[in-house]
């Protein structure tokens, strides 16, 4: 699923126009985005948390060159689901994994 398939379902499902589907996920985004930005988690009871996780500095490697490269402390985005969630995707009946697309493929 994509995101203008996820506006078209939730528009059909409450019957609000897409445009304000459409406003309203972007801002949600926006908002999570400037939230970690900002080093604060966001916790959404049911559903997840996104977190912040820090990863220590660390010695890397460039294999074209064969040198050691270092790697500095950075942080990056994460997501936590809630144990509710987990128990929702646990309890379904999945045949098989879902295939990832490639952003360069065509549908």
């Amino acid at each position: 699923m994509r995101k203008a398939d996820l506006i078209n379902k939730i528009s059909d499902k409450t019957g609000i126009p897409k445009v304000d589907v459409l406003v309203t996920l972007e801002t949600m985004f926006r908002e999570i985005k400037a939230s970690l930005a900002g080093g604060e988690n966001l916790y959404i009871r049911g559903f997840g948390s996104f977190i912040i996780k820090k990863r220590a500095a660390k010695i890397g490697r460039n294999i074209k060159k064969n040198v050691a490269v270092n790697i500095p402390e950075h942080f990056i985005p994460a997501f936590k689901p809630a144990k509710e969630f987990v128990q929702v995707i646990k309890s379904a009946d999945i045949k098989q994994a879902p295939k990832i697309a490639d952003d360069n493929e065509e549908e």
